[in-house]
């Protein structure tokens, strides 16, 4: 097979390069729909604009035509290489919201103008025993990436910073009435990733819930844990936003840069929830927890995180982690935040502020998630 690439201008400085596929048997259904998108090229270089292409629709695909796209802290970190060996040319992006445009010949679920979302990934292989029980994030195979990930086909996946996304009708999720495209587009990750622990570790009426960081995926931990019923405490390195934690329902906000705190919060809570990708003293916090409490880590530092074992042993508490979750409970979130009228809080940007919102993120300076108008992605 012979394999051209094509050339797309990011900026004077920068350029991607894609491959253009030739046609034939083999490859009829792939790349075939041009759309506008934003990339990096290589490791920490500049986002630009772009365009890629898009699959034919397939029997069991939707087009989507994005609305909203969010920016996760995790786009930084892959775009920049600091989780290991990334692809590149690299379009980020897993928090879509957006309105289906057409439907594969074989999909009943959805219609053209229905309001959908995509996540942290669009394939799986729907056979193993977590697929099947509907975790597909753990699919033996390996669940397919929305971006910097290579599909079934061979292909490389392509995110959400992009004018249009083609994915599998099952990996799209509804986003019900009553939620805006523009605050739902950061469920579809930050959204997810707190609301799945906290259902798995029983946040609810009569349990303390600490939430460590009130970031992107910390400021919906609080909103989420509190719609459940749970008595929620904010724990950050300051009191900076202590005004927005109580504002979201948090009942205390705590500084950890106080030494004092994790001496006064001995054995409180029952969850501590930490969103934060920073090193952190475990073991200190690890104190805090009720006999039988469990501390889950949804943040993902580069550099590794020790304790002292004696610190689960003497009150016999859990460290334990958690990823994102699956489709169908994608879906009963999406609903759950429409049921209780929740969505992130979010600072719309256009494509030429992409840079500038990467750098204030690694800064701390977004309250609290960042949502790319998809209309100015080529425009």
């Amino acid at each position: 097979m012979d394999v051209r690439y094509l050339l797309f201008g990011v900026s004077d400085a920068h350029s991607v390069i894609f491959p253009a596929l030739e046609s034939g048997p083999f490859l009829e259904g792939f790349m075939s729909t041009t759309t506008h998108a934003i990339a990096v090229s290589s490791p920490g270089a500049p986002l630009g604009p772009t365009t890629i292409e898009r699959r034919d629709l397939r029997p069991d695909d939707v087009l989507i035509d994005v609305a909203y796209a969010g920016i996760c802290h995790s786009d930084i970190h892959q775009a920049k290489e600091d989780w290991g060996s990334a692809i590149f040319p690299m379009v980020p992006g897993h928090e879509i919201a957006g309105v289906v445009a057409a439907v594969g010949a074989d999909v009943t679920r959805y219609q053209v103008g229905d309001r959908v979302g995509v996540g942290c990934m669009v394939d799986s292989c729907g056979e193993c025993e977590y697929c099947e029980a509907g975790t597909e994030q753990f699919c033996t195979k390996g669940a397919v990436l929305t971006y910097n990930g290579v599909g079934y086909d061979g292909q490389n996946t392509y995110g959400g910073y992009s004018r249009q996304v083609v994915v599998k009708d099952a990996f799209a999720c509804r986003i019900p009435e009553g939620i805006e495209l523009d605050v739902a587009a950061p469920l579809l990750c930050a959204g997810i990733t707190t609301y799945s622990p906290l259902r798995q570790w029983g946040a609810g009426p009569g349990k303390k819930v600490a939430v460590v960081g009130l970031g992107g995926l910390g400021h919906m931990a609080v909103k989420l844990a509190v719609a459940m019923g749970a008595e929620v405490t904010v724990l950050s390195q300051s009191l900076k936003k202590q005004e927005d934690g109580l504002r979201l329902g948090a009942k205390d906000y705590f500084a950890t840069g106080d030494a004092s705190t994790f001496d006064l919060l001995k054995r409180r809570f029952d969850l501590i929830l930490n969103t934060v990708s920073a090193e952190l003293p475990v073991d200190s916090y690890l104190g805090m927890l009720r006999v039988g409490g469990a501390m889950v880590n949804v943040g993902a530092p580069a550099k590794s995180l020790s304790y002292n074992a004696f610190s689960l042993i003497i009150g016999n508490t859990m460290l334990a982690g958690s990823s994102i979750g699956g489709i169908a409970e994608t879906q009963e979130m999406l609903n759950f935040c429409a049921e209780h009228g929740l969505g992130a809080e979010i600072e719309t940007i256009s494509a030429d502020q992409v840079n500038a919102a990467y750098e204030r993120i690694e800064n701390s300076d977004v309250r609290y998630r960042f949502v790319i108008d998809a209309k100015t992605i080529g425009a």
